[in-house]
């Protein structure tokens, strides 16, 4: 699955993206050929190279006819994308962006009109920035996408309403609304100036998860900012790869204990037990202990949360003095078990999945074990009948 993540390096903001988009291979010249769908004659962007600090980049430049005479309402905008001939995908995800930022805007003013204009957010540069973000993902033919935690910055910017602190009210609406996380800055290290703006943090609430996936990265881009420190770079990073729908889970723990005094009823038991409680799996090696006594590895993976009691129950139903405690990872697949029918009835099969397709199956057994004690069937005949069926029903 093409998967794009967003790093904020230097800050979040619309023209960033784009120049990050660009950066990373989208065609700028494809990207105005989408622009020109819109009602609005005049709009496309340009790009050229750059620097900030040490990284070099593309800045994306947005032109537009020129400033309009008053602001324009949200549900304007929403009207120039409606009556356009963009994708209708294009359509949904750009209105998403705006009605999200609309409601930002609305609560950082303290006014709910629909008549609501929006300022400093009012050129012309927002519709394209949007629009662009939303077209220039699809073209680049991203399936997803994810952010790292965003840059608040600092000290304070001017606007229509006076100078108010950055980030400012529209942008921690933003962040708020998406529970987003966010790096403040700190008396340490103290971040001038808007990193963050408004159209940034609507495009990438809107359409970003903040997770962190496991990425096989083959492309890299970087958009620039207008603003040019020596700390760091003015900057947003890209970078695109192929997500592994396995995910990572980190939350196990493996108790492990050495036996070589317990009897084989009592260590049956214990397994058993241990799977009640939760344990996602239990097993037994053999081994070799002191004074060339053979013995018993007992291994049970557990959830974080059930270590405890995991390792209280091996204590009580065991003779060893000691559980030896581990962090562990693995890869899982998506998975989901679902009704199949067939000539012996419905029987529970477990499905492996990978980018939504089914690529393993695997009967449940005790209905299998049933049905074969009730047909006089082998129970591999009745793997065979349910396999087939639920390949064919998949």
């Amino acid at each position: 699955m093409l998967t794009a993540y967003f790093h904020s390096i230097g800050g979040a903001s619309g023209d960033m993206i784009l120049g990050a988009l660009v950066d990373a291979g989208l065609d700028p010249e494809s990207l105005n050929r989408e622009l020109r769908k819109l009602p609005v004659k005049g709009l496309r962007i340009s790009a050229s190279q750059g620097q900030r600090a040490g990284l070099l980049g593309t800045h994306v430049t947005v032109s537009t006819p020129g400033r309009l005479r008053e602001p324009p309402t949200i549900s304007q905008f929403i009207e120039n994308i409606t009556q356009s001939t963009l994708e209708e995908a294009d359509k949904e995800g750009a209105i998403r962006i705006l009605n999200r930022l609309g409601l930002a805007e609305r609560r950082a003013h303290r006014f709910w009109e629909a008549t609501q204009v929006l300022h400093e957010l009012g050129d012309l540069d927002t519709l394209v920035d949007i629009v662009g973000a939303v077209a220039g993902l699809r073209l680049l033919e991203i399936q997803e996408v994810f952010s790292s935690p965003l840059l608040a910055g600092g000290g304070t910017v001017q606007t229509t309403h006076g100078r108010i602190p950055v980030p400012g009210p529209a942008t921690m609406e933003l962040i708020a609304e998406a529970q987003a996380p966010v790096i403040p800055p700190t008396r340490e290290h103290p971040t001038p100036g808007e990193l963050t703006t408004p159209t940034g943090a609507a495009i990438i609430t809107t359409l970003a998860s903040f997770e962190s996936p496991p990425l096989a990265v083959n492309r890299i881009g970087y958009g620039l900012g207008t603003m040019d420190f020596e700390e760091f770079p003015n900057a947003i990073g890209l970078w695109i790869g192929e997500h592994s729908t396995h995910t990572l889970v980190s939350d196990y723990r493996i108790l492990e204990t050495n036996v070589d005094d317990s009897t084989p009823e009592l260590l049956a038991f214990a397994q058993e037990q241990l799977f009640t409680l939760g344990a996602l799996d239990v097993w037994f090696s053999p081994i070799s202990m002191k004074k060339n006594r053979p013995g018993v590895l007992l291994s049970a993976l557990v959830p974080t949360a059930l270590e405890g009691a995991a390792s209280e129950l091996i204590l009580s139903e065991t003779s060893t003095f000691g559980v030896r405690v581990r962090s562990v990872e693995r890869y899982e697949a998506a998975r989901e078990v679902r009704q199949i029918n067939t000539t012996l009835g419905t029987v529970p099969v477990k499905v492996k999945l990978a980018e939504g397709r089914p690529i393993g199956i695997s009967p449940e057994y005790e209905p299998c074990r049933s049905l074969a004690l009730e047909t006089g069937l082998s129970l591999a005949e009745v793997f065979r009948v349910v396999n087939e069926a639920a390949w064919k029903q998949l």
